[in-house]
C-alpha cells in the first residue's frame, strides 16, 4: 500500500530515503487522480522492497505542494537521494511510471 506522505513525515520518508521515491500528488475531487490511484497502489506492491511509493493529498498538505510548485494534479515526482529527478503530469499508463521508476533503481 502506498504511504501517506504529509507535511510532518515528508523529510523522514522522502528526503532521507536511501531508496528511489515515487510521490503522487492528488486530491479526492480529482477525476484523473482516481484513474492514477490504482496504478500507484500496484506499483507500491511491486516495488515494496526496492522503492518508496507515496501519495500526497494536496488539500491536506499545502506545504509540500507549494515547495514543489504543484499546480496541476495528478503530478508524480520521482526522487533519488532526496532530489527530484523526474516528473510526470497527468494520467498516464502504468508502463510509463514503471519505466521511470525502474530507471532509478
Amino acid at each position: 500500500m502506498a504511504l501517506e506522505i504529509t507535511d510532518a513525515n515528508f523529510e523522514e520518508l522522502v528526503t532521507k530515503s536511501n531508496k528511489p521515491v515515487l510521490l503522487d500528488f492528488w486530491a479526492e475531487w480529482c477525476g484523473p487522480c482516481r484513474m492514477v490511484g490504482p496504478v500507484v497502489e500496484e506499483l507500491s506492491n511491486e516495488y515494496a522492497d526496492k522503492a518508496v511509493v507515496g501519495k500526497v493529498d494536496v488539500d491536506a498538505n499545502a506545504n509540500i505542494s507549494n515547495m514543489f510548485g504543484i499546480r496541476n494534479i495528478p503530478t508524480i515526482l520521482f526522487f533519488k537521494d532526496g532530489q527530484v529527478v523526474d516528473k510526470q503530469v497527468g494520467a498516464v499508463p502504468k508502463s510509463v511510471l514503471d519505466a521511470k521508476l525502474k530507471a532509478l533503481l
